[in-house]
């Protein structure tokens, strides 16, 4: 089923003249459900593909624009990520399929069509923060869910009552004075 569906993520070029010739796509909910363990599950986002066809190789040129959602690393709701990537993949022909790099691969001399669905869910990946939070308002504000920061910032203060409340041992004391002394 999910090769089924990515096929229209597939570039016939065989009977494409030398030039430059442009795809458009949608990538959306069901798009982000045939790649298991992403941390995407809901998107919408167009991504345009402009191939440069040559008589040794082709050059695709990607961009994708839209919106995922994804889960907030601080507040654990969920938000709206925008994505704005681009990048670019070099294909050339040869007598086997292999990945020369992350920009280069190699297809056979047989093939007729590339499917480039992984090269667009890579690029969105690619293009998201390490960190996923909110992104603040016009005020400068955090859109994290304010409970839930509260509740983080209550238990932050719990925890470090009770870090000096403890009472320090008096055989650190002498080891920390030699600390001192370096």
């Amino acid at each position: 089923m999910a090769v089924k569906y990515l096929s229209k993520y597939e570039i016939a070029f065989k009977g494409l003249k030398e030039g430059s010739h442009q795809f458009d796509f949608e990538l959306d909910d069901k798009f982000f459900e045939k790649f298991e363990d992403s941390d995407v599950k809901k998107g919408s986002l167009k991504a345009k593909v402009l191939l440069t066809k040559q008589s040794t190789l082709m050059i695709l040129d990607f961009t994708v624009k839209g919106t995922v959602e994804l889960l907030c690393d601080r507040c654990l709701d969920l938000y709206d990520q925008k994505v704005n990537n681009k990048s670019k993949l070099f294909v050339k022909f040869g007598l086997e399929e292999e990945e020369m790099s992350d920009e280069i691969i190699v297809i056979s001399f047989e093939e007729h069509q590339i499917n480039i669905a992984q090269f667009l869910y890579e690029l969105v990946i690619l293009g998201l923060p390490i960190k996923h939070v909110h992104p603040v308002d016009k005020n400068g504000q955090s859109l994290c869910n304010p409970e839930m920061i509260n509740k983080l910032s209550e238990y932050l203060i719990e925890e470090n009552s009770i870090e000096t409340e403890e009472p320090a041992d008096e055989r650190w004391n002498e080891l920390k004075k030699l600390l001192d002394n370096k």
